[in-house]
């Protein structure tokens, strides 16, 4: 009966035996059947990026149902899921930082925010009156006093993690594997470069990814996950804060987007024809 949800499903303030919560399952679930959410720290930023499905062709689809949506000037969101329970969600984080603004007469810092933010989410879930929310955010900002960047994660449940590379929505375990390969953590890339050193390679290796590469990793993992023959078409948002904008969150440009998904797409073939060449050599032999 536990395991079925049956009789345990009804609140979100109910506890099954085996001391499951179905409700938040259920917005987990909601999250994962959206649109794939991405988020990655870089050495000169932070950059997200969001497939949103287009329902329809007949869809304005650069002004209908965005998924990226900045909160504050130094700090910006993207969420999956329900668009509308992600859409109040982006209104707490305005309110948040624009009263943390008005009481402390500087910015809100990004974990002050995601706290706030988890905190809010949270509570969604203690009530039998309420119910989750349906959706996942990935939160970046800066913060001017300690001169700091962060890529923050807030899931149904409530709870809020510090990321070098966060996933949310549909692909988000392949996704996450990919990210892993990239040089985003400084711990590993040191471990790397010290030991390329003692190896006498000359420790070539050994820097973090840059914002203008890490637009173009995203675009390419997002259209890897992309099954053209069973999803539906999509349009790609994008966004950063780092040097490059003053550490400001802005929509990355659509000339640096386009650039961005012509050499994931290129890249992608690239792998395929290689993948079938190796089918072909293994055919024969």
């Amino acid at each position: 009966m536990a395991s079925s949800g049956s009789g345990y499903d009804l609140s979100s303030s109910t506890f099954s035996p085996d001391g499951r919560i179905f409700q938040v399952e259920y917005a987990h679930k909601a999250v994962e059947n959206a649109g794939t959410a991405l988020g990655l720290r870089c050495s000169d930023g932070v950059v997200l990026a969001v497939e949103k499905p287009l329902i329809t062709k007949m869809l304005v689809k650069e002004t209908t149902g965005r998924r990226v949506h900045t909160v504050d000037e130094y700090a910006g969101v993207a969420i999956t899921g329900f668009v509308s329970d992600g859409r109040q969600i982006v209104n707490r984080a305005r309110e948040e930082a624009s009263n943390y603004d008005e009481t402390y007469g500087t910015k809100i810092p990004a974990r002050t925010l995601a706290n706030r933010l988890s905190a809010y989410v949270h509570y969604f879930t203690l009530h039998g009156a309420l119910r989750p929310f349906g959706c996942s955010t990935l939160i970046a900002a800066y913060d001017p006093a300690t001169k700091e960047h962060s890529l923050h994660m807030v899931e149904p449940s409530g709870v809020t993690y510090e990321y070098y590379g966060a996933a949310a929505g549909r692909g988000r375990q392949p996704a996450r594997t990919e990210m892993e390969k990239l040089s985003i953590n400084p711990k590993q890339v040191a471990a790397a470069a010290a030991s390329s050193s003692s190896a006498g390679d000359g420790g070539g290796e050994g820097e973090l990814i840059t914002c203008a590469e890490g637009v173009k990793q995203l675009a390419k993992i997002i259209y890897t996950l992309h099954d053209e023959a069973k999803d539906k078409p999509f349009e790609l948002e994008m966004s950063w804060l780092c040097e490059g904008s003053g550490w400001k969150h802005v929509g990355v440009p659509k000339g640096v987007i386009a650039e961005a998904t012509a050499w994931a797409k290129k890249e992608i073939e690239e792998a395929e024809g290689e993948e079938s060449e190796e089918e072909d050599d293994e055919m024969e032999e």
